[in-house]
Parts: C-alpha cells; structure tokens; sequence
C-alpha cells in the first residue's frame, strides 16, 4: 500500500478517526458542520466589521482579525476533510494531501499560540502603559509582530514536516486519528524516531509552554494594575476586554496541555481525540461570540453599519 523511495511516497492514509463509535459518525457530522458554519460565519464577520468600521482600525482588533482569519484556515485546513471521512466509509486521503495538511494545521496551530501572546502584550500596554499606548503599539509593530507570529508557525512547521518526510512508513497506513499529525504518523514507522519525538518536545515546550508563561506574566502585571484602579467604568472596560482575551487564551490552552501533559494510557489516544476535536472545531466557532457579545465597540460598529445601510 505504503512505498517509499528516494524520499517520495505513492499512496493513501486510511484515517481512523472516529470508526471506534460508528453509531456516533452521523451525530458528529451534523454538530460538526453547524460547528464548521459558526466558525465561517462569525469570524468573516469580524474580519470584515473591523476593516469597514474606522473606529475598530486599532490594535486589538487588528490582531482580533488575524485571529479570526487564522481560525479560518485552522479549522478549513481539517474539518471539511473530517466531514467526508465521517459521511465516506473508506475515510481514505491521500499521502500528498495529509502532508500538505499536517503542514498547515501545524504551521496555523503554531501561529495562534505566537499569536495570543502578542495579543496578551497588546492588553498589558494598553492596561499598564496607558499614557505611552500609542506609542508602544504603533502600526508598523503591530505589522511587524503579526508578521513575525506567522512567520515562525510557518518555519516551525516546515521543520517538523520535513523531519517527517523522510520517515519511512514500512507498509502501514491506517492514521489512528481524524487527521494527520505528527505523532500519530511517527507511530506508523518501522525505524527510531527519538530525533524526530525529541524535536517535537522541544518546540512544544517553546510555541506552547513558553507562550502560556508569558501570557500568564503578562495577566499578572495586568491583575496588578486592575487593583489600582479606582473607576467603575475603567474596571468594567478592562474585563471587558482583557476577559475576552483570557478565556480565548483558556480555550485554546487548557486542551492543548490536557492532550500533550496526560500520561499515555490505553484510553489516551481515544481521548485525544475528542480534546483535539474541541479546539478544532468548537473553539474556532466560540471565540467570535467571546468577543462580540458583551462587547460594546463591536455593537456600536454594528449600529453605525446597519445606519448607514
């Protein structure tokens, strides 16, 4: 099924998925295509709010965009295939694509860890450094930092993939997951892959626990400043973002470490598999509702767009 020579690989992946639970394939289709449509829906429409609106050309919401246009491509680089595999029952993809795949979902799962940290540090001028905001979070860093978040998600990935690469598959080419990544492809060879698992571990300790400390610091200067802060109305503003932020930060991490910190059990890969498929699929669709509905610079865009129409 699985030959490879001189670096190339003719063939198909079978992906396991959720073939476990036959009888639950149906119900994760629908709930995960609603899931799929929220996550369209609401992340154009925070895309293309902040850029009609002039008043959201800030920093918050231009990284808030970049957020929501990377959720996009995230949960599009693996849903619509999990779609077909749940609805097919060959659930097959080729070697070409679940490269191409694992590339991207590594490389934009990166990038929103980079990503969230730059936001977190646009909370904590904002909030600690009020008086030099402007000058702190001028456009040009404000470019240069998304800039440098997707550029290193992008370099990241392409390091692991090549690794990966060149990893013979021995003949197996059942993917005991919903998509391809790199642990479980580095389970399906035949050689030692200790370079390839000692790679991973350190660049998830960089582009995970290291975003997470930093974000954390950032969260604790804030909470520092907050209790500072005598106005009811400055109080309010700054839960109002900075909490949005932090249950963001919560949702996309709290997973993350559940499946890369759980002891390897029997259960643990069945269990991976549901924890990767909430910060797929239902975080994505979450973090536009965060973000817009106890928001009041979001609901006054929209009032001014819908009185102008």
């Amino acid at each position: 099924m699985m030959e490879k020579t001189n670096g190339t690989t003719e063939g198909y992946f079978i992906l396991l998925g959720f073939s476990h639970w036959p009888h639950l394939e149906i119900a994760l289709f629908v709930v995960i295509f609603i899931f799929y449509l929220l996550t369209l829906i609401g992340n154009l429409f925070i895309i293309i709010l902040s850029y009609l609106d002039s008043r959201l050309h800030t920093p918050m919401y231009f990284f808030l965009s970049n957020l929501s246009f990377l959720d996009l491509c995230y949960t599009t680089s693996s849903i619509p295939q999990l779609l077909v595999n749940l609805w097919d029952p060959e659930k097959t993809i080729s070697y070409a694509a679940c490269m191409i795949q694992l590339y991207f979902a590594l490389a934009l799962g990166t990038t929103e860890c980079v990503l969230l940290v730059v936001m977190s540090y646009d909370r904590y001028a904002a909030v600690c450094k009020p008086l030099h905001y402007t000058v702190l979070m001028h456009p040009r860093l404000c470019q240069s930092l998304a800039v440098a978040s997707w550029v290193s998600g992008f370099i990241n990935s392409a390091v692991h993939s090549l690794f990966m690469f060149w990893v013979p598959l021995c003949g197996h080419y059942q993917v005991d997951h919903f998509f391809c990544e790199v642990p479980a492809l580095l389970k399906l060879s035949c050689i030692d892959t200790h370079v390839n698992e000692l790679t991973l571990m350190v660049t998830s300790s960089i582009f995970v626990l290291v975003p997470l400390i930093l974000i954390l610091t950032s969260y604790g200067a804030i909470a520092r400043a907050v209790l500072r802060i005598q106005s009811t109305t400055g109080l309010q503003k700054v839960f109002g973002t900075c909490g949005a932020h932090l249950m963001v930060v919560s949702l996309f991490f709290i997973p993350v470490l559940c499946i890369y910190l759980q002891p390897p059990t029997e259960n643990s890969q069945e269990q991976g598999k549901f924890i990767a498929l909430f910060y797929t699929v239902v975080t994505p669709s979450l973090n536009p509702l965060i973000y817009t509905l106890r928001n009041k610079d979001v609901r006054g865009a929209v009032s001014r767009l819908m009185g102008r129409g």
